[in-house]
């Protein structure tokens, strides 16, 4: 396999990322080496130039990443990225074991970390101030004679600037004299702001000459304006993680970085087209970390481009570009409209629209929607994260009856209290389908699981179409009103039948028939989507 990637963008402007070593400092990210590989591979098929992997030498996770890497991943795109520290006080940058690792990585690159605050220097390095400044320069020379390109992150610069900003831009000048490439000014404790960055950034641009760099904590909720603010003054060089990982609050996101230098500043960072990837490519480094993707995440969240009011929905029938700032399809995402009970005519025409359902500009069947939806939302339902019990609703006022596949009887949930302190849960279904009688009865390791097992027994043989779908997710909720016990509950019940994935919708005074509600339309839908005829 190849260790570096031919770029068909040039070397003017870079795009850093450090999902796999600072991103993973994230609490509750635990990284197996085959993690690092497959984001690894997702980063450079998005296109970023440099792929900072971790530090070889200092954990062996990282050192067999470095490893394998090497040997199973073509690089299209991306350089790899090795980080570590420079040498120890008192040695030979050639003599610092940690140091040979770097080399020894086989990464074509190296990231240095150096101290640029005088009191980290003195207090956690305990050496001198000149001392620390002939570290950079002979770990930088070293890496260079063997044939690295080198980086330097500047850690803590942005307070060291503060406390003695001589100090902090000789760090600057050794290193770039030394012959790194870059030079990383680093808001390690993610403290300020975008005024500052930006003033900072510009002096020492000035006052050293050197490439710069920027890496910005989100501490203060400003890590990519921060960002930004430096590419202003004049930085080319940005280090994001995907996402958003990192310690404490996290790092500047990647992509909302990326989609801003390209669609905002028109700078070309990523090879050609594949900004379009991008929301795709952030669920699947959110998958491979295990971690929910957030819904509103700017550009590539399932909300950035949702909308939920009437007003909005008017403007955006005549125009969508009126209440959105990009074409989402620029990022890989979609428009999605809302139904609540904020919902006017076109929220609903449009939503039909995206669900494939025609409305026919039949004005008094829109009017007839808008208000069952207000009806229901205020006795409960919701309708923004079910999107397949609002289609069956809206089929059912459009068509002028509700989509039948089978006619329930009665059904029952039982919960056995045993004597040594276990449960029995067991269910009953009592329905007809097809002329059909049909009673079935299951047991579940809950009353829930056994309903919805008793209504595959009753169903499968029947629509054997129902043998592909699997509950992949229960959420409960008590909404307001009354207290307790005597609460009315919400159930969302998402399912799935292998290629796509709905949500339904329950709401009773009692958890069983809410799931029972949810669990109905779950399966209808499931059997519109198969293609099955509904019963006449």
């Amino acid at each position: 396999m190849t260790e570096t990637a031919t770029s068909e963008l040039d070397d003017s402007f870079h795009v850093f990322d450090t999902t796999l070593r600072d991103g993973a400092q994230r609490e509750g990210i635990n990284l197996t080496v085959a993690d690092k590989l497959a984001i690894a591979r997702h980063l450079d098929e998005f296109g970023v130039g440099f792929i900072e992997g971790g530090w070889p030498g200092a954990n062996p996770r990282d050192t067999e990443f470095f490893a394998r890497a090497r040997q199973e991943i073509d690089f299209k795109h991306a350089q790899l990225v090795a980080f570590g520290a420079t040498r120890r006080a008192g040695t030979r940058a050639a003599d610092d074991p940690q140091v040979r690792a770097l080399v020894e990585s086989g990464a074509p690159v190296v990231t240095l970390v150096a101290k640029s605050h005088d009191r980290h220097v003195e207090l956690a390095l305990r050496t001198t101030l000149d001392e620390n400044l002939e570290m950079v320069r002979d770990t930088v020379a070293y890496l260079r004679s063997q044939g690295r390109r080198v980086f330097v992150d500047c850690e803590h610069f942005f307070d060291g600037y503060r406390a003695n900003p001589e100090y902090a831009k000789a760090v600057v000048r050794a290193a770039a004299e030394a012959g790194a490439d870059v030079v990383i000014l680093c808001d390690t404790n993610g403290g300020m702001l975008p005024a500052q960055v930006h003033a900072v950034v510009s002096t020492v641009l000035a006052d050293t000459g050197a490439r710069l760099g920027i890496h910005a904590q989100d501490d203060t909720g400003c890590a990519v304006a921060n960002t930004l603010a430096a590419v202003d003054a004049g930085a080319t060089h940005v280090q994001c993680t995907a996402n958003g990982y990192g310690e404490r609050v996290g790092n500047a996101n990647l992509f909302p970085v990326v989609a801003a230098l390209e669609l905002k500043y028109g700078k070309q960072v990523l090879p050609e087209g594949r900004l379009r990837e991008m929301t795709r490519i952030s669920h699947a480094i959110a998958e491979v970390v295990n971690l929910t993707p957030s819904t509103h995440q700017p550009y590539v969240g399932l909300s950035a481009f949702a909308h939920k009011a009437g007003l909005h929905a008017s403007a955006i029938k005549v125009d969508p570009d009126l209440y959105q700032h990009i074409d989402p399809e620029q990022v890989g995402n979609t428009m999605r409209m809302l139904v609540s009970d904020m919902a006017g005519r076109a929220s609903i025409e449009l939503k039909g629209k995206e669900l494939g359902v025609d409305l026919g500009g039949d004005r008094e069947l829109v009017g007839r929607v808008v208000e069952r939806v207000k009806e229901r939302e205020l006795r409960g339902y919701t309708y923004e994260a079910a999107d397949a019990s609002f289609e069956l609703l809206l089929r059912a006022e459009a068509e002028g009856r509700p989509l039948k596949y089978f006619e329930v009887e009665s059904w029952r949930a039982i919960v056995e209290d045993r004597p040594d302190g276990s449960h029995a849960n067991e269910a009953t279904v009592k329905l007809w389908a097809k002329s059909e009688r049909i009673v079935a009865t299951a047991e579940g390791n809950g009353p829930v699981n056994a309903l919805d097992r008793a209504l595959r027994v009753a169903l499968e043989k029947i629509y054997p179409q129902l043998a592909k779908l699997d509950l992949v997710d229960y959420k409960v909720r008590i909404l307001e009103g009354k207290h307790g016990t005597q609460s009315t509950t919400r159930v969302l019940i998402s399912t799935s039948d292998g290629s796509a994935e709905w949500s339904t919708v329950g709401v009773a005074d009692n958890v069983i028939a809410a799931s029972w509600q949810a669990l109905e339309d779950a399966y209808t839908y499931g059997l519109l989507r198969a293609g099955v005829a509904p019963a006449q």
